[in-house]
């Protein structure tokens, strides 16, 4: 399946929209693929209490966009502290999947710190389709049975706690992609990792964060 990606660039409304390729070439840079990683899944089944939960759903054939997923039984949970499963083939296998390869969905849910308030842009990269919001207010829409494409959004965020959801669901074979990237504040673009969003150690400290000044990018362009 041919790679599509938002490689429009939205200077008035301050978004710079990444391309696969430019993302693949930044995590490559710092150090964020190949050997130096793990091997790229969904999550595993150990439980952790400060990344992604990702709940598991099982979808009928012929799927076409993410379901209601709220109203369905899950089939299982796993965890992951990064979204970082670039194009890879469909039948490699997910942990905490045992029998399916096609048609199911994923929702993962978590809360993240944000130390430094400002402009967080973020960019999500799926195949199938693959929703984010924040803070219960939806940035990208990449749903729909689709090739690897990218979309981006950003948002003013506050210091404090924020909550984070992204639904993710594979469709028909031959390929799955799930990758979350955020650049932060006059910051160079890196894989989302709950890790680097850890809250202060003393509770006293923690405070609801605030979002505001959505904007969202042009769709995404086939090439």
């Amino acid at each position: 399946m041919r790679v599509e990606t938002d490689c429009i660039s939205n200077r008035a409304a301050g978004i710079s929209a990444p391309c696969l390729c430019v993302l693949f070439l930044i995590v490559s840079v710092t150090g964020l693929l190949a050997q130096d990683q793990p091997q790229y899944t969904f999550g595993t089944t150990v439980v952790s209490t400060s990344g992604l939960e990702g709940r598991i759903y099982f979808l009928k054939k012929n799927t076409s966009k993410l379901p209601r997923l709220d109203g369905l039984k899950s089939a299982g949970t796993i965890y992951t502290n990064t979204l970082n499963v670039w194009p890879r083939r469909f039948d490699e296998g997910f942990p905490g999947i045992s029998n399916r390869v096609e048609w199911f969905a994923i929702d993962y849910t978590g809360r993240f710190w944000i130390d430094r308030a400002g402009q967080y842009q973020f960019s999500l990269l799926s195949d199938d389709g693959a929703r984010l919001s924040i803070d219960d207010q939806e940035l990208i829409d990449n749903d729909g049975i689709h090739a690897a494409s990218a979309l981006s959004a950003s948002a003013v965020l506050s210091r404090g706690i924020h909550t984070i959801h992204v639904s993710y669901y594979q469709g028909p074979r031959f390929t799955v992609a799930l990758v979350l990237a955020v650049a932060s504040p006059e910051a160079a673009w890196r894989i989302f990792n709950t890790d680097d969003f850890m809250p202060p150690k003393d509770p006293a400290e923690w405070v609801t964060g605030n979002i505001s000044q959505v904007l969202h990018s042009a769709p995404s362009v086939a090439r």
